[in-house]
């Protein structure tokens, strides 16, 4: 699905990433950790053509589709929650709504209510964020801190969704600090000093 070669990216002088390589199937579920700064967000930007390397390769399957959360989402302001999520779908034309409004229900975020996202709390914005990275069945998803703002039951219907797409096939990357245990991941990764090492969570 996904085949990284010894990449590189600088940042100031500053090398991030420094000869990365991560091979990855499909229907794997990743973890990355890693301090501030480590290349976690910078990393997924790569893999989204978001950003460009300095050299190496990132290969991936023809017409992958890609889900992502990175960093802070960014969306309409001044319209709502269905409004958002509807214009997002109609970049790719995959809008399912009974999809959508039960992921909605699940995260007891107000779909058909006319409040505009400019007035949605963080961690109301984040499930949003969460939402638009897996609502057209992407094969790929990638989420940057997904947890950041969530209260402990939106975090426990977090888990849930993401175990639960795992199992229908998808391949899910998340890079965040904190670990999740009630996640089935299948690899974790300890991103430092620019490369990925093989690592075990207590």
């Amino acid at each position: 699905m996904l085949d990284i070669k010894d990449l590189n990216i600088a940042f100031h002088r500053h090398l991030v990433l420094h000869d990365l390589s991560l091979h990855l199937d499909d229907q794997e579920l990743v973890y990355i950790h890693g301090i501030n700064g480590s290349g976690k967000s910078t990393l997924f930007k790569l893999i989204c053509d978001i950003i460009k390397p300095m050299s190496g390769s990132i290969e991936k399957d023809k017409d992958l589709s890609i889900g992502a959360l990175i960093e802070n989402p960014g969306f309409l302001e001044n319209e709502t929650l269905e409004y958002n999520l509807k214009f997002l779908a109609s970049l790719k034309n995959h809008y399912d709504p009974v999809l959508v409004e039960k992921l909605c229900r699940e995260f007891d975020l107000p779909y058909y209510e006319r409040m505009k996202l400019k007035n949605f709390s963080v961690g109301m914005r984040q499930k949003v964020g969460i939402i638009q990275a897996i609502m057209e069945d992407q094969q790929l998803i990638l989420l940057d801190e997904p947890t950041r703002g969530l209260d402990q039951k939106s975090i426990q219907t977090f888990c849930q969704m993401i175990n639960d797409l795992h199992d229908q096939g998808r391949t899910i990357m998340i890079a965040a600090h904190d670990y999740l245990p009630d996640i089935h991941y299948t690899h974790i990764y300890r991103l430092d000093h620019g490369q990925l090492h093989p690592d075990e969570m207590d």
